[in-house]
């Protein structure tokens, strides 16, 4: 076998995983569930080792490195470097390890994937991933499902397709969508393939329409005015495209009247004629938090639990992201991060206007030919600029399958530069090949590394959901789940629940488990000193075991942690009751049930309003089973009760 035949297959085998990486990925639910992530960084692990062995296969090896590429080297080291000031170690380092793989899969696609036939395979599989996949969301909502692959969504009548989330897959939607349309009006595909290609396109926007994401929908039209506005110009592709536009709107006309899902959907944005979103309320604390360090940021991924502290009383859910990639880009990773994203995104565009003018079709008698070029490049830019304008009102881009795609486009436009100039190839020289083999060694060990270790963690997670609740067993697993990876809060606090639960169902050894749950608590604390709650269920070991005197400062720093939040404000109430403060304890329990609706504050303020009329009638006699009436729902303006 020579080295030409070896190189080749090399290159097609990239070509095949990297398929496998951009359709597995939306298919596995966007890959947000760590086993899919985990197939996703394997395959990309697959993805660096044939590059490197095409770096000494290749009789003439050549890398293109347009400026757009310091832009993406620069955040990769800056993520690094942020990774190893951060104050919670192990989401940080999951952070990096999804950027890390969006930056290798970068590179080695804009350097070994950039021949035409390799772009047009990819294209044509994502508009027809696409296309199942909106066929699959199209038959959801028409069902009114809330499965997805056997899973439960709590997005009923929304169609979400294969991802968990409706607004996820918009976002994948809006990518592929333009691609297909260019692909249609633009480019030299046969006939036939135009056809199902179009028909592709149609149903793709119907998936966007059925996912009923307001962002989706405000980012596809605007992409749809620049695709048509930028066609109208165009002599030879004027007719076909103002056809198309009058097929959308008179579609859009027919079916937005009928549908009163999409009428509840806009309804409910603009009730009394005003602006109204929970996702808007969560800016204001994005801002505060990101006020405490502007130029770096508080820390990468780090947003879902520095929020508590900055809670909104009327949000008791786990907001996760900012709903808001821009201004979670600032909030994690500060001014510098999100000046050095800003840059690579202008660079991006820089090179499609570069490109423009160079990848026309040729002149012919009735104007310019057909392009794959041009549709390539036309379609792929909008379905960035797509998933931009959505990036100002959801997190599309933390969501692997999605900030994998958007990377593939982002490679394979720029990839396009060396046909309008070539000054962007380098033929490396030894010393350069061993500079680039090192690098893509060290990312090799590394994420293999880490690939092994995120395996057996989630082995052992794994295992232990499948245990009895807070049984031995389960408490067995957990602790192989720790030592594969000790650098996991979340684990340590899981523990020191099963060793609680155990303490309080009795038994002679019931403060050896107590002592070991406030073990786990501790351990939870060293590792993320953010989490409340391993406050909260220190400071009630220390109350079952008759400790009040120390309890009291473990709910003192819950409640710093988590001003607002009704589980707090609950537990305190649950802790005054303990010591028998029963004022103390009827001001956090009605705190508690104004913030939310919930069963421990119902059940105790019941036990305290009993005991506080008993103590004021002084009768000493049974209470009479009175139930006095809890407070309404009202958020009040003091944080503290």
């Amino acid at each position: 076998m020579n080295r030409v035949f070896l190189d080749k297959w090399c290159e097609r085998g990239m070509l095949g995983l990297v398929l496998a990486i951009l359709v597995g990925g939306p298919l596995a639910l966007g890959a947000v569930n760590p086993p899919a992530f985990l197939v996703l960084e394997g395959l990309t692990l697959g993805v660096i080792l044939l590059w490197g062995l095409r770096l000494w296969l290749s009789p003439r090896a050549r890398l293109l490195w347009p400026p757009i590429c310091w832009a993406v080297a620069a955040f990769a080291v800056y993520a690094i470097g942020r990774y190893r000031t951060a104050e919670i170690e192990y989401v940080a380092r999951q952070e990096l390890i999804q950027t890390l793989v969006c930056a290798f899969l970068f590179f080695a696609i804009l350097n070994n994937l950039h021949r035409q036939e390799s772009t047009q395979t990819i294209s044509l599989a994502l508009i027809f991933l696409a296309l199942g996949i909106s066929g699959y969301a199209i038959g959801q909502f028409l069902t009114h499902s809330d499965h997805v692959w056997g899973f439960v969504t709590p997005y009923t009548g929304r169609g979400c397709g294969t991802y968990i989330c409706p607004n996820h897959l918009a976002g994948l939607l809006e990518m592929v969508l333009p691609l297909g349309m260019a692909y249609m009006l633009l480019s030299r595909v046969k006939t036939v393939t135009k056809v199902f290609i179009g028909y592709a396109s149609l149903v793709i926007l119907g998936g966007i329409a059925v996912s009923l994401s307001r962002g989706g929908w405000f980012a596809t039209a605007l992409m749809l005015l620049v695709f048509f506005t930028v066609l109208s110009f165009r002599r030879t592709h004027r007719l076909p495209s103002l056809v198309l536009l009058g097929l959308l709107l008179a579609a859009g006309a027919y079916l937005g009247p009928k549908s009163l899902s999409l009428q509840s959907r806009l309804e409910d944005m603009f009730p009394a004629g005003k602006i109204s979103n929970q996702r808007f309320e969560l800016w204001r604390p994005a801002v505060e938090l990101w006020r405490e360090n502007i130029w770096w940021g508080i820390g990468p991924a780090h947003f879902n639990y520095r929020f508590h502290e900055h809670r909104p009383a009327d949000i008791q859910l786990e907001p996760d992201r900012v709903h808001n990639d821009i201004l979670n880009t600032l909030v994690d990773w500060g001014i510098v991060g999100a000046a050095i994203v800003t840059a690579a995104w202008v660079l991006l565009y820089a090179g499609v206007f570069k490109t423009w003018r160079y990848v026309h079709g040729t002149l012919g008698d009735f104007g310019r030919k057909q392009s794959n070029k041009l549709a390539f490049v036309f379609g792929a830019s909008l379905g960035l600029l797509a998933i931009l304008f959505h990036s100002a009102l959801d997190f599309n881009m933390h969501i692997p399958a999605n900030a994998i795609l958007a990377v593939a486009l982002m490679a394979l436009l720029t990839s396009h530069l060396r046909y309008a100039t070539e000054r962007y190839w380098i033929t490396p020289g030894p010393w350069t090949k061993i500079i680039a083999s090192v690098l893509l060694l060290a990312g090799l060990a590394y994420l293999g590394n880490q690939t092994c270790r995120a395996a057996r963690e989630w082995v052992w997670l794994n295992r232990a959901a499948r245990e009895p609740n807070y049984s031995p067993t389960q408490a067995a697993a957990l602790k192989q789940a720790f030592a594969a990876e000790p650098m996991n809060p979340e684990t340590a606090f899981t523990l020191g629940e099963v060793f609680r639960i155990q303490s309080w169902e009795g038994g002679d050894n019931y403060r050896e488990l107590a002592q070991q749950a406030m073990e786990w608590y501790a351990r939870g604390i060293k590792l993320n000193r953010f989490n409340g709650f391993n406050y909260l269920r220190y400071g009630m070991c220390l109350d079952w075991l008759g400790r009040h005197d120390e309890a009291g400062p473990y709910f003192n720093r819950a409640d710093e942690h988590d001003p607002s939040g009704y589980y707090t404000a609950a537990n305190i109430g649950w802790h005054f009751v303990q010591v028998q403060d029963y004022a103390a304890a009827r001001s956090w329990l009605e705190r508690s049930w104004r913030l939310e609706h919930n069963l421990i504050a119902e059940s105790y303020l019941q036990i305290v309003n009993r005991k506080i009329f008993e103590a004021a009638t002084n009768a000493g006699k049974p209470f009479n089973g009175l139930r006095l009436p809890l407070p309404a729902r009202t958020v009040p303006a003091n944080p503290n009760p």
